[in-house]
């Protein structure tokens, strides 16, 4: 039995019941709550807190059991999620579990004849909604503009993206708010990519994200790109024609007063006729 399933946390702040115990099998092994005698577990903390229990997988029979661990409807991690209990002897399993709201589960265990027992599972978030969330690390790509949202509330967040980039002459890209296909719970991060097809092939770009969600949460980041050609423009009048064009995009990124971008320019991949 791994050493780290023998080690039992305990955390002030978590609520348990108490009962009958739970699970048992008449067949040679039994789940439960560990510590007492609980038909389920309870916990309750605020959205985002980490709630520690410890489940026991008792082996009345005379030979060795192996049974693997697992959350049904909440994702539970186990300090071992595959344990070999000797014969007639009791493992005890810690685990985590993080309140992300009012939710109800299982923690189930199967052996390797298929027999499964579980235990209910019960979670309440308490303490004060927040909804929060910023964008981070904007950056330009060859695959299109890739960015990260985080989660800094207390509550699961469905974010909502706006993009707009101006070129030297006006806006290039201008896409309203739109539901994105994710939910972020609380504390997590998670790195995007939003496609831009029909990128231009020679500009100086101001990219800025706007995300919101929710509860009031807003975000907001910048940066800014250059899209230089390459071999798009044939023989020595092209070349001309492509320096002033390109004298012109550096111009526009040195002139003063303009706004100053959120992170550092980013030289984008070449683009044009040739790619």
């Amino acid at each position: 039995m791994p050493s780290a399933a023998r080690v039992a946390l305990c955390l002030p702040a978590l609520l348990l019941l108490t009962a009958a115990p739970a699970a048992a099998a008449a067949d040679g092994w039994s789940l439960a709550p560990a510590g007492g005698s609980r038909p389920a577990f309870y916990a309750e903390g605020p959205a985002g807190t980490v709630l520690r229990d410890t489940v026991s997988v008792t082996n009345r029979g005379g030979r060795a059991v192996t049974v693997r661990l697992y959350g049904s409807g909440v994702h539970v991690v186990f300090a071992a999620a595959r344990v070999r209990v000797p014969a007639r002897t009791r493992a005890e399993v810690p685990f985590t579990v993080t309140a992300s709201g009012d939710r109800a589960g299982e923690i189930v265990a199967r052996d390797a004849d298929g027999r499964s027992r579980s235990v209910p599972l019960r979670l309440r978030a308490g303490g004060p909604a927040l909804s929060a969330l910023t964008v981070e690390h904007v950056t330009v790509r060859a695959d299109g503009i890739a960015y990260e949202l985080v989660n800094r509330g207390t509550t699961v967040l469905a974010p909502r993206l706006a993009v707009h980039a101006d070129g030297l002459f006006g806006a290039v890209l201008d896409r309203p708010p739109r539901s994105l296909p994710v939910r972020l719970p609380p504390g997590r991060r998670l790195r995007l990519t939003e496609p831009w097809p029909g990128r231009p092939a020679l500009d100086a770009v101001d990219v800025r994200l706007t995300v919101t969600a929710a509860g009031g949460a807003r975000g907001s980041a910048a940066t800014r790109a250059r899209f230089v050609p390459r071999g798009a423009v044939p023989g020595a009048a092209g070349a001309v024609a492509a320096a002033g064009a390109l004298f012109a995009v550096l111009r526009r990124t040195r002139r003063p007063g303009g706004a100053a971008p959120a992170s550092p320019p980013v030289e984008a991949e070449p683009t044009g006729a040739g790619t």
